[in-house]
């Protein structure tokens, strides 16, 4: 028989490993560094020019990041800060190279969420927000998932439970609460309204004081930010059915709009959101918080199946926070009930040579009609080894495999990306 102590002791064991494990995927200093682009990256698919163009303004203008040169002087080698330097100053055919962005509108938030773990959730969110860097704009990720694969993905590996998207959610608990006792009349009859307590083990975690910025942490990519997640975070349901217990007027479902309201609207151009496999507290701060969703699912049956429990759950959960809170919301911009921009389903891990992957996209695509995207993610061997090393096919180093393997890859995930963005766009001005 196996109790507690059985699991703090594997857990013990794991821990005296995990150094080493990082040291496989990240650098031996335990940060995660990224890599350089070559020119002809930057040129075919960075930027999208000719080579020879690109070559020629940086022949033309000794101003212009030039890049680290190899020995041999074949190939000139840029950080994502010089590429995004060169975005900005230069033109082709009088047009700038920088991405689309509709004036005066704050960032754009997409919510990547699916109730079947495995879907791809973490990895699609990675590689939009890399894709979406690469393209030249400022993102923010916002890991609401306990298991914390993207924070580690992204570097995040040491991670107080304080600074996740459960601190956000506390702070908002206090603030709140504060902001409700704080109206100590009502306003049509004038008497006193009860005065709401929170424990002082609760208030006393200093999280009321703490800045928005302060749970926002920097990437190796230096356009990337990252509201983390840890495995400690796992029990913010708990603490979120505690909390509303202590205050049942809190609207908890807003807590992560409020905190992304706080955020200066020029600040980040996409905000993406990687949720939990499952509709909890978390999961409803993201759908809350989000403009779009987009739901990925793998080509399987029991995933379809799944995918459809999911939207329906969901929508059930969206009906009954409609009718306990009407109106807007306080503290955010949200309006009840929950209206998205747009909703879009993604199919992942597919193989186009394969006869049951294919027909699931088509019964996906009869069902959900014009909200299945037309790329799908295929499963390629550089889409494998970026899980495996805990990176995208854009941090992979092309030299590390057959460039045409890694072109396949990157192929489509690229596809995916552009629709992701032109849907963004389209849904952008409805915000």
């Amino acid at each position: 028989m196996y109790t507690y102590e059985e699991l703090s002791h594997l857990q013990a064991q794991s821990l005296k490993l995990q150094s080493w494990i990082r040291q496989q995927t990240f650098s031996p200093e335990n940060i995660k560094y990224l890599r350089r682009f070559s020119s002809w990256e930057v040129a075919e698919l960075i930027l999208g020019i000719n080579q020879s163009t690109f070559r020629g303004r940086l022949a033309s203008d000794p101003n212009l990041p030039s890049g680290e040169v190899e020995p041999d002087g074949r190939q000139r080698w840029f950080t994502l800060d010089e590429i995004n330097e060169l975005r900005r100053r230069i033109k082709v055919n009088k047009k700038s190279l920088l991405p689309p962005r509709p004036e005066g509108k704050r960032a754009f938030r997409a919510a990547i969420a699916n109730f079947k773990g495995g879907a791809g959730k973490s990895t699609v969110a990675l590689h939009f927000a890399h894709a979406a860097a690469l393209d030249g704009y400022r993102v923010l990720l916002v890991d609401f998932d306990p298991q914390a694969t993207l924070s580690h993905s992204m570097g995040l590996t040491d991670v107080a439970e304080e600074y996740t998207v459960w601190g956000i959610m506390a702070r908002d608990l206090i603030r709140e609460t504060d902001r409700m006792n704080a109206a100590v009349v009502g306003a049509a009859s004038g008497t006193a309204l009860p005065q709401r307590q929170i424990p002082a083990s609760i208030r006393e975690m200093g999280l009321d004081a703490l800045r928005p910025a302060d749970f926002i942490k920097a990437s190796a990519w230096s356009t990337i930010d990252v509201v983390p997640s840890c495995a400690n975070a796992a029990f913010v349901e708990f603490a979120s059915a505690q909390y509303r217990h202590l205050n049942p007027e809190w609207s908890f479902f807003a807590c992560v709009s409020r905190y992304l309201d706080s955020i200066p609207h020029d600040a980040y151009d996409l905000i993406i959101f990687d949720c939990p496999p499952a509709i909890g507290y978390q999961s409803m701060n993201a759908v809350f918080a989000a403009d779009m969703l987009y739901i990925p699912s793998g080509p399987g049956y029991w995933e379809y199946d799944s995918t459809t429990s999911f939207i329906g759950q969901l929508a059930e959960a969206l009906e009954d926070l409609s009718a306990g809170y009407q109106g807007s919301v306080p503290g955010c911009h949200m309006t009840l009930p929950k209206a998205f921009a747009d909703i879009k389903f993604l199919m992942t891990r597919y193989e186009p040579g394969n006869e049951l992957h294919r027909a699931m996209y088509e019964a996906f695509q009869k069902v959900f009609g014009e909200h299945v995207t037309t790329n799908p993610v295929e499963m390629t061997r550089a889409v494998e080894q970026s899980g495996r090393f805990l990176a995208s096919v854009y941090e992979i180093d092309y030299r590390d495999m057959t460039r045409e393997t890694w072109r396949r890859a990157r192929a489509s995930f690229d596809r995916a990306y552009e629709e992701f963005r032109g849907n963004i766009i389209t849904a952008w001005d409805k915000i």
